[in-house]
């Protein structure tokens, strides 16, 4: 790893003589063709990659022998019914050896991991909820701004015989508008920040604490449909209520507003 090749003033191309305490203790000459960096601090301090074959040589494996094998699942949201799924199959089975067989998932091996990122999750539906008011909040009283300032326009519309639903429409209408310009120039700033965060990384983030090096960016197309659509609608019916107002205005009163 680049922790361990730092720390030993290594770089690429270059040798080193790895020991290893067996009886009789081992030597061993590599060379290094690559470094990697997970950023995970209990991976790279501790772990070098290398060929299998190096390996089973210096325990005796043979060449149908392994101290493990990595299963992957296509559906994360699956993992522990298929870790519960093999550690149970597998309990009824041992090696030649006669050593039992299990199975571990990722979360199980990684468990702080899994614990920080179940906790950013819980503090990204706390943001959403709190943007989710505060502009609901900021949205009814733009309606109920945009309301009284026509009190004297739905004044006239009543007395000509325009019913309140029809003018409560025409708001809803005026609303939607308002929101879809907002939705498509918020989606456009989004998309082009997220592209040149993408690209250029312009927020670092500090390795030993978030595991990541930036913030990353990733782009669902479904996920953002979906959002958009969840918004607009919230956004619509938050107005429904404030809407009503237009009932309580009164031709005789509103016309002579000022």
């Amino acid at each position: 790893s680049k922790d361990i090749a730092d720390k030993l003033h290594l770089k690429l191309g270059d040798s080193f003589i790895a020991y290893f305490v067996q009886d009789p203790p081992r030597a061993r000459r590599f060379e290094i063709s690559g470094i990697y960096r997970t950023n995970f601090e209990d991976y790279d301090k501790l772990y070098i990659i290398t060929e299998a074959d190096v390996l089973a040589s210096l325990n005796g494996w043979g060449d149908d022998m392994v101290s493990g094998i990595e299963v992957l699942v296509k559906d994360y949201d699956q993992l522990d019914e298929a870790t519960q799924k093999l550690f149970f199959e597998l309990s009824t089975y041992k090696d030649r050896f006669g050593n039992a067989l299990y199975a571990r998932s990722i979360k199980d091996i990684n468990p702080m991991i899994f614990n920080w990122l179940n906790l950013l999750d819980m503090n990204v539906w706390v943001i959403i909820i709190l943007m989710i008011i505060v502009s609901g909040f900021t949205m009814i009283s733009g309606l109920l701004i945009i309301i009284l300032e026509r009190t004297n326009m739905i004044g006239i519309l009543k007395a000509v015989g325009a019913r309140d639903f029809s003018i409560r429409k025409v708001f809803l209408y005026l609303s939607a508008f308002l929101i879809g310009q907002g939705m498509i120039y918020g989606n456009i700033l989004a998309l082009l920040f997220c592209f040149l965060q993408d690209r250029f990384q312009l927020f670092k983030l500090d390795p030993a604490t978030y595991y990541l090096s930036s913030v990353p960016v990733y782009l669902n197309v479904g996920y953002i449909v979906l959002l958009n659509a969840g918004a607009l609608i919230v956004s619509l019916f938050m107005m429904i209520a404030p809407s009503y107002l237009v009932a309580k205005i009164t031709p005789a009163k509103s016309i002579r507003f000022e």
